[in-house]
Order: C-alpha cells, then structure tokens, then sequence
C-alpha cells in the first residue's frame, strides 16, 4: 500500500499540483508578510514624491488615485523571487533528483501492472457486466 502512494506521489502531475498549492496558499502569505514588513519599508525610505507614500509620485497632483506604486511593483517582484526560489529548491530539485535516479535504476519506479493483474481485471469487469445483464 505504501509503495502505491510514493508511485502516486512521484508522478509528474502530483508534484505539479503540489507546486501550486504551494505557491497558491501557504508560503505566499509568509514571504508578503515579510517583504511589506521589512522589505517595502526600505524601498519607501528612497521616497518618491511624498515620502509617506513610499518610492511613487501622483500623474495628478490633485488625485490619489493616480498615484503610481513603483514600491509596491518592487516588493511584488521581491514577493515573486522568494517564492519561486523556496519551490524550486525545496520542490522541483529533489523531485528531479529521485526521477533522474530512477531513470538510472537505482530507485524502482512506479509500477506497471502485470498481465495477471490486468487479466483478473477484465474478467471482473466482464463478470459484473454480465450480472447487471442477467
């Protein structure tokens, strides 16, 4: 039963999957917690047209709204680094690892069924088929 799940796990779609959940819920929180706590302070030191705002100026002097976030821009790229990067060497690389050691046998890949297997199967199926007829 174990070996069906580390096959289950080891397909390439699984890890994909995992990647996103990854990227998509947990460590995005952490890593913009930590780039608007202590990275965006330092880039708003640089200030812009009004310091409080952070590195920015308004088109419209007038208008807040029109008040363009180059800080911000900043932290989203910073944000999108440490994610890439944690996911790519906590993920993807050992992921690679085990499937390059498979490909050179020395870790047993997933399992193909044998012709037994299949054969049983079939004949279930055609059994249970022929009750439902029957």
């Amino acid at each position: 039963m174990l070996k069906g799940f580390k096959d289950f796990l080891m397909r390439g779609n699984v890890v994909d999957l995992a990647v996103a959940v990854v990227i998509g819920a947990a460590f995005t929180s952490i890593v913009t917690a930590f780039t608007n706590g202590l990275i965006k302070p330092l880039i708003n030191t640089i200030g812009g047209s009004d310091a409080a705002k952070g590195l920015g100026f308004n088109i419209l002097s007038a208008n807040d709204a029109t008040f363009l976030d180059f800080g911000g821009v900043i932290n989203a790229a910073i944000n999108f680094v440490l994610v890439a990067a944690v996911v790519y060497f906590v993920i993807v690389l050992p992921v690679k690892h085990i499937q390059e050691r498979r490909k050179r046998g020395e870790e047993a890949g997933p399992t193909e069924p044998t012709d037994v297997e299949l054969l049983t199967e079939i004949r279930d199926l055609l059994r249970a088929q022929q009750n439902r007829q029957g």
